[in-house]
């Protein structure tokens, strides 16, 4: 990690330094969190090789513009990068709102399909490998809603942007959440981010390969239909 006077002047507030302080110590974790990460993208990376060939043939097929989707995002430490996304959009899309809604018309046939078997994240796999991401964190947010974070959400910041996580889990189908909304960018930012981050928070205290471990498989079952909750919050409904 970086010295903290070395952090972005927006990360050193007093609502980041305990999250900082609480991961400095576990270098071990986080050294063994991304050897687990550099292993899995590479077998992974071969593996589904042939599948991804596939997916590039059928949205080559499919619709006019490139197989990637290569929208800027932002990981650890703020920095850009640019996402790894198998396209599932027509392209100049991204113009709109950055995320969503049930049946939108931006999404191509083929886009329908693999955002519904999530195959259109597995390509993130490449930014895994480049350390732009980790397999388990914060979803990286275009800059506009990362402009849109509380002083305590920058602790997310602290550690790279993540493929999958708890707030991924329990929001697997936030487009349901948005589809009354008349302004998109407003409940994402209003409602849905504040509920998002409550765990992304909380992942921080959990750094390490058996607790990434535990939120892929979860991840896996829930791109399945298993519904998770959390459990606080099956506390409140007793």
């Amino acid at each position: 990690m970086k010295r903290w006077e070395d952090l972005p002047e927006e990360m050193r507030t007093p609502e980041v330094r305990p999250y900082y302080d609480r991961l400095r110590k576990k270098r071990v974790r986080r050294f063994c969190k991304r050897a687990f990460d550099i292993v899995c993208a590479l077998i992974l990376l071969l593996l589904l090789l042939p599948l991804f060939l596939i997916l590039a043939v059928a949205i080559k097929l499919d619709s006019r513009g490139p197989v990637f989707f290569r929208q800027v995002r932002i990981t650890r430490y703020g920095e850009q990068f640019r996402i790894h996304k198998f396209r599932s959009m027509a392209v100049g899309s991204d113009k709109g709102n950055a995320v969503t809604v049930k049946d939108d018309p931006r999404v191509t046939r083929v886009g329908r399909l693999i955002r519904r078997c999530r195959l259109d994240e597995i390509s993130q796999l490449i930014d895994v490998l480049e350390g732009s991401m980790s397999f388990v964190g914060t979803r990286p947010e275009v800059p506009k809603y990362v402009d849109a974070y509380t002083p305590e959400m920058m602790a997310t910041l602290l550690m790279p942007a993540g493929v999958t996580g708890l707030a991924s889990v329990y929001y697997k189908d936030e487009s349901r959440l948005l589809d009354a909304a008349e302004d998109v960018d407003a409940v994402y930012i209003g409602q849905i981010l504040p509920g998002k981050m409550k765990y992304n928070l909380r992942e921080l205290d959990h750094v390490g390969v058996g607790h990434d471990l535990k939120i892929m498989v979860m991840t896996v079952f829930a791109a399945l239909g298993k519904e998770f909750k959390d459990k606080d919050e099956k506390e409140k409904e007793k």
